[in-house]
Formats: C-alpha cells, sequence, structure tokens
C-alpha cells in the first residue's frame, strides 16, 4: 500500500522522467544513432532511476513508521519527529511545536483553575455550614428561636451565594450593562440587606448622601459595596461603619481590626487570605479579588487604606467617563 502511495505523490517526477525519456528517443532516432548506443544509455538511467527511486521509497518508509509511532506520544512531546526534509517540512513542525505549546499552557492553565475552582467550592461548602448550623441551634432553642438572628444568619448564606454566583459569572466572562446609576440608591438596598447584620453587632451605621450619579452595571456595583460591607462587619468588632463620598469616590470606613502593613498589596490577589483571614479560618480570599475583577471590567477603580487595630478605609472610584448608555 504504501508503494502505491510513494509512486501517487510522486507520479509528476514520473512523469516528466518519461517525458525526457521519449524525447531523447525521438532525437537519437532523428540522428540515426545505433540502437544498442541509444539502449545502453536508456539502460544505464534506468538503472540510476531505480537506485534512487528505491533510496527515496526506502526513507520514506522509514518516516511514515516513526510518524505513527509518534501518534501515540504526540499529545505528551514531539521530540521524535523525523528530521525535516527541505523547508517547508520544517516550517510545518515548526508550527506543531507552537500549537503544541500553546495546548500545553492552555492544559496547564485549565488544571490550574480547575484546581483553585475545587479549592475554592470546598472551602465554600465549610464556610456556609456554620450559618446553617447556627440556624438549626437556633431553633433548637427552647421558646422559639430570635428572628433577628435567623434573619443575620440569612444574609451571610445569601452573601456566600452571592459571591459563588459572582465567582462563576466573573470567571466566565459575564455581561456588563452599564446604564446611569444613582449610587445612593444601590447602597440603600446593600444596607436594607444587611442591615439585620448591624442590628445583631450593635454596631452603628454613619450613611451620609452621596449624589454621585455614575456609569456602571447597578447588579455588579451592588455586588462590590455589599462584599465591601461584609469584609467592614466581618472584621469590626465594635466602633462603626461610615459610608460617604469624596468627590467621585465612595466610601466605606470601620473600626475593625485593620490590614497589617505587609498585606495590604496583596489583598486584591486571588485567594490570597493574609493574616486576618488565617486567623478567621473561614476566609477564601476571593471577595477582594472579585471586586478589583468587577471594578476593572466596570472601569472603577478600588482601593484600601487600612492600619492596623485602627479600621479599613475602602474607596471605589468612579471615573468621569462619558459613555453611552442602554
Amino acid at each position: 500500500m504504501s508503494l502505491f502511495a510513494y509512486l501517487r505523490r510522486h507520479w509528476k517526477v514520473i512523469v516528466l522522467f518519461a517525458a525526457f525519456a521519449g524525447i531523447f528517443a525521438l532525437v537519437f532516432s532523428l540522428y540515426d544513432l545505433p540502437v544498442e548506443a541509444v539502449g545502453y544509455a536508456s539502460a544505464l538511467c534506468l538503472a540510476v532511476g531505480a537506485v534512487m527511486f528505491v533510496i527515496g521509497w526506502s526513507r520514506w518508509r522509514a518516516r511514515l513508521k516513526a510518524l505513527e509511532q509518534m501518534r501515540r506520544t504526540v499529545t505528551v512531546s514531539l521530540d521524535g519527529l523525523p528530521a525535516p526534509n527541505g523547508r517547508a517540512e520544517a516550517g510545518y513542525q515548526e508550527l506543531l511545536r507552537i500549537l503544541r505549546g500553546t495546548l500545553a499552557r492552555s492544559e496547564a492553565a485549565a488544571a490550574r483553575e480547575r484546581r483553585e475552582a475545587e479549592d475554592y467550592y470546598t472551602l465554600w461548602a465549610h464556610q456556609i455550614k456554620t450559618p446553617i448550623a447556627a440556624m438549626r441551634l437556633l431553633l433548637s432553642q427552647p421558646g422559639g428561636a430570635d428572628s433577628s438572628a435567623l434573619s443575620a444568619e440569612i444574609v451571610r448564606i445569601e452573601s456566600y451565594v452571592e459571591m459563588a454566583l459572582g465567582y462563576i459569572r466573573l470567571e466566565g466572562g459575564s455581561d456588563f450593562v452599564l446604564r446611569s446609576c444613582n449610587v445612593d440608591g444601590v447602597v440603600r438596598g446593600c444596607l436594607r440587606k444587611y442591615a439585620p447584620l448591624f442590628i445583631m453587632k450593635k454596631l452603628p451605621l454613619d450613611f451620609r448622601e452621596t449624589g454621585l450619579t455614575v456609569l456602571s452595571d447597578e447588579k455588579w456595583l451592588a455586588f462590590v459595596i455589599e462584599q465591601l460591607l461584609s469584609n467592614a462587619l466581618k472584621y469590626t468588632r465594635s466602633g462603626r461603619v461610615a459610608i460617604y463620598s469624596e468627590g467621585r469616590a465612595l466610601l466605606i470606613e470601620d473600626t475593625g481590626i485593620g490590614i497589617a502593613p505587609e498585606d495590604l498589596p496583596r489583598v486584591f490577589e486571588r485567594g490570597f487570605t493574609g493574616y486576618n483571614g488565617r486567623e478567621d479560618k473561614k476566609s477564601t480570599g476571593l471577595g477582594l479579588y472579585l471586586c478589583s475583577l468587577a471594578c476593572g471590567k466596570l472601569g472603577h477603580s478600588l482601593s484600601l487604606d487600612s492600619q492596623p487595630g485602627r479600621g479599613t478605609r475602602a474607596r471605589l472610584f468612579f471615573p468621569d467617563k462619558q459613555l453611552e448608555t442602554e
């Protein structure tokens, strides 16, 4: 079968050789050359051509066998490729190596993302068990459960669910719909949701109207503000939480435990929990990462100022951009 394939591959050369032989025979016959001389020359040409044909066919078969063996290991390495026969084959092999490198990087990135997702959802599953266990404990108390405490635990569960959904949507390339948004309206909606936690922790809230109207996606803007509020409530045991504006920036300030100076440059990294997160033992290290990712896609900027023991101030800045809105 390989012989016929080789002949089909080189049919042009065979036809050209036959045409040349016909031309030489015609010319020799016109000059009345002896038949023996013509036959001898033709036999020599045929012998040389046969030798070259056999050598070429043997090399071609060897290359086919090498390629057949590589079919079993091509997903691992391209080191066993036969030496290229000409610049064209060298170019094709270089393309294969480029594609193999791209595939290897894609596989490594997919494996890394899969491991990170597995780690996150494992931690998330343990994390959400805490408010569920607290709700069961409250419901088992004689005389009925404290409704405010139950509401606070429900808020925690909703926060964890929103974070999981945000993780899926942002990592999957969620669509953003930019519209003119009233920041105060979005903040009020977030505060209504987290009111049970403020009540349970007995933390006063200092909310000053900002009067800001910005171009943003209301759903994702609320997601960012909720995550910042969740962090403020999680790490503040006494004092207050303040929400106000400075220019075109919304600030959420707390009097919590603060962030260590060495941790502050890395708080927006994926999976980074820092000292406070390690002490909390339930922090996923994804809340601020998702906030930073969402802000980047919305065209906003997010920064943190903090001092250990004196609290943290989150600054959400809205550039004054003129864009088409829906």
